[in-house]
């Protein structure tokens, strides 16, 4: 099933205004991409791309090195701005207009690859530091928690799996866990869209599982993009998938879908009639 990319008309004629963290989901769609282009000194990184995200749902983004997998999510949260097209957060918050903070205010939340963490501070302390804003460090640790921002914490550690180390120094986790304790610290923020970038490279086998476990659990209630190479773990976590090639958007649909695709397996095995 090739991409559809015809153009939302939801979105025509409509001058997107900010509106803090009520993206506008009536229609179900979460994000819209439309037609962006972005070239680096002559090389096209995207391609008019176009892609939309539902509400609550967990979509897999594949594709070769190069495909345009991180350009599209630094597009998406502020770090990098296009040549032309547009990004919208619903039908009512227009990301291009934004800086990559107020993005993240905004409710787009993302993990990168590897784990960013405050290692000499517990876990909680961790959570507790992205749930207190735009305080400073010290300023946060001697603030005083709400009972309902206890709570909060507390469902985070249950969430991620991370009740019984909540008092460890995050330095002391294995990588699967500072890597959950990442994902606990952008729950915190509340945000209504996650992007996760390879979250099981180096983990163990009983990690990976787990991971799979706790980003299947987080759709729903927010949605959820993965970009990841490990084709066994997309395979088990994934309901929709879309793949990216030469900055465009080859294909969606479910994993099997994908696997059967002539253009998929004529890029991904070689199998080019121009040679």
């Amino acid at each position: 099933m090739t991409a559809q990319t015809t153009k939302s008309p939801q979105l025509a004629n409509k001058t997107p205004q900010l509106v803090g963290k009520h993206p506008d989901t009536r229609h179900g769609v979460i994000l819209y991409v439309e037609d962006v282009n972005l070239s680096f000194d002559g090389f096209k990184a995207l391609n008019n791309l176009n892609l939309y995200i539902n509400k609550g749902e967990l979509r897999c983004l594949i594709g070769a090195n190069g495909a345009g997998k991180t350009t599209l999510m630094d597009v998406i949260t502020g770090k990098t701005r296009p040549d032309s097209g547009k990004v919208n957060f619903g039908q009512n918050i227009d990301l291009l207009s934004m800086d990559e903070c107020e993005i993240a205010r905004a409710g787009i939340g993302r993990k990168f690859q590897k784990p960013t963490v405050f290692e000499a501070l517990s876990v909680f302390e961790n959570i507790e530091l992205s749930l207190s804003g735009d305080k400073g460090i010290w300023a946060s640790l001697f603030y005083r928690l709400s009972p309902e921002q206890k709570d909060s914490i507390d469902n985070i550690l249950r969430t991620i799996g991370l009740v019984n180390e909540a008092y460890y120094p995050a330095g002391r986790l294995s990588h699967g866990q500072k890597q959950w304790l990442e994902i606990g610290m952008l729950l915190a923020a509340d945000p209504k869209l996650l992007l996760v970038d390879e979250p099981v490279a180096g983990m163990t086998g009983q990690e990976t599982e787990r991971t799979a476990e706790l980003l299947t659990s987080l759709a729903g209630e927010r949605s959820v993009v993965v970009v990841e190479h490990d084709m066994a773990f997309v395979r088990s976590i994934a309901r929709q998938v879309t793949v990216l090639h030469q900055g465009s958007v080859l294909a969606e649909g479910t994993m099997n879908d994908i696997q059967s695709n002539p253009e998929v397996i004529r890029v991904y095995l070689g199998e080019e009639t121009d040679h």
